[in-house]
């Protein structure tokens, strides 16, 4: 839910969730839909215990996550056969078009993130990725 809090100012208060094609639960704050944004969006994942996003692609634009509680492993690259591990506090940054899935390294706590990316219409141009077509 969001309301103008004044001339040029939206506040959001409640993320509002989507269905991904990443299959994970997302929470979009800040997008095109939610308060007009024209070149950027933000939100909120949420990593299941032990779950991670379907391996995928964001066509043509950047993303920035802030790793809020839990680790994640994200593979990245082609046939994501490249690995980094991200913990509370740390930033990833992910280059567009680049292959990626991000799973959640506890089977028993959810993983949370704040997702940042240059593109208001969050998953318009989200695409799946075959990581055995590169292998």
């Amino acid at each position: 839910m969001s309301d103008a809090d004044g001339p040029g100012v939206v506040a959001v208060r409640t993320g509002v969730a989507i269905d991904a094609r990443q299959q994970i639960p997302y929470f979009v704050g800040i997008s095109a839909d939610t308060v007009g944004a024209q070149g950027l969006s933000m939100q909120m994942v949420v990593i299941p215990p032990g779950g991670a996003a379907l391996p995928h692609i964001h066509l043509g634009y950047e993303t920035a996550i802030y790793v809020v509680s839990g680790h994640v492993e994200t593979r990245y690259g082609a046939g994501l056969r490249e690995v980094v591990v991200n913990g509370p506090g740390e930033f990833l940054y992910i280059v567009p078009d680049v292959p990626h899935q991000a799973r959640n390294l506890s089977a028993t706590e959810p993983a949370v993130g704040i997702v940042a990316r240059n593109d208001a219409n969050e998953q318009e141009r989200v695409v799946l990725y075959d990581p055995t077509r590169d292998g």
